[in-house]
């Protein structure tokens, strides 16, 4: 015997004819049209023309000697490669980014669940804090540089003319290698926090209020809500936020170079501007190119690692 499935019939209302079933269907299905994929096609353009392409052709390049001073393009196969993984430079510029980012990642992290909680409580002045702690992510980079280098100055800047009123000789902040990693971790955290902090303040307002009402009748305070109800709440948030934040810390650049350059004696200089000094300063762009391809592997490795204990957690 042999038994045939067949979709089921769509449900209709008891007064309806006979062809109103056959029309559903036909509703359900659409016509087929192609008019969604001009919509696509600008940007899958863009995708394959500025992205996927010059992936693909720097995964190439790694196995050549591209320079941008001109030549002939050899073939080196993974010389490359060798000389990168062997480089003591890529190493140092590795943990100075790992150490960026274990500094950085439960800063902002922290910082932006106690500004969400602090918004929360704060009815009345909601909108003032929103508009504070989220209008620095808007600026761009260079704003943000040219401000916090100025506060950085060590003889005119706001905070050293601050310790000095206190008879307090203060630190040279970015001219330092004891401080200038940490100068540019408290930059960056007031001017990226807003977007962890935006995140969270969606999530935490998006929990239903009866939950908390019911909560308080049942005598828990404030710290016990905070504790048992909005904290294990927010777990899948904390898991985004922390990855999302990861993957930026470890693709620093922007900020460190307009700062410090990589100064003090390299102590803040990172993969990405490395592979920018081996590409477009040394101008090896085949070297460059395999050190890109090996931090991205790091990257990947990493999130993915990031992903799992996260789910293990929330299983």
């Amino acid at each position: 015997m042999t038994s045939q499935t067949s979709a089921p019939e769509p449900r209709t209302s008891p007064g309806a004819p006979p062809s109103a079933a056959r029309d559903l269907v036909d509703v359900r299905r659409g016509p087929t049209t192609w008019t969604g994929l001009w919509f696509v096609l600008p940007f899958l353009a863009f995708y394959l023309l500025f992205l996927l392409w010059p992936a693909v052709v720097g995964l190439g390049y790694a196995f050549t000697d591209r320079s941008l001073a001109g030549g002939p393009l050899s073939f080196v196969g993974t010389a490359n490669w060798r000389e990168s993984l062997t480089d003591p430079a890529l190493y140092d510029s590795l943990w100075n980014t790992l150490w960026f980012t274990v500094l950085s990642v439960p800063l902002m992290v922290l910082l932006a669940l106690g500004m969400a909680l602090l918004t929360d409580h704060a009815r009345r002045l909601g909108w003032f804090l929103r508009l504070s702690f989220f209008a620095p992510f808007v600026l761009p980079v260079a704003v943000m540089t040219l401000i916090w280098n100025w506060m950085y100055n060590p003889s005119l800047g706001l905070f050293n003319g601050t310790l000095a009123r206190f008879g307090v000789q203060g630190p040279e902040w970015l001219f330092s290698e004891d401080t200038a990693m940490f100068s540019v971790v408290i930059a960056t955290a007031w001017w990226q926090v807003g977007f962890n902090y935006l995140l969270y303040l969606a999530a935490m307002q998006s929990i239903p209020k009866e939950v908390y009402e019911a909560a308080s009748i049942d005598g828990a305070g404030t710290w016990q809500r905070i504790g048992r109800i909005t904290l294990p709440l927010l777990a899948r948030t904390t898991a985004l936020i922390t990855v999302l934040q990861l993957i930026g810390s470890l693709r620093v650049f922007e900020q460190i170079y307009l700062m410090t350059m990589g100064g003090p004696n390299f102590a803040t200089r990172t993969v990405i501007q490395y592979i920018y000094d081996s590409g477009f300063v040394g101008l090896r762009v085949g070297l460059a190119s395999s050190m890109a391809y090996i931090f991205m592997v790091l990257i990947i490795a990493a999130s993915i690692a990031q992903f799992r204990l996260f789910s293990r957690k929330e299983a």
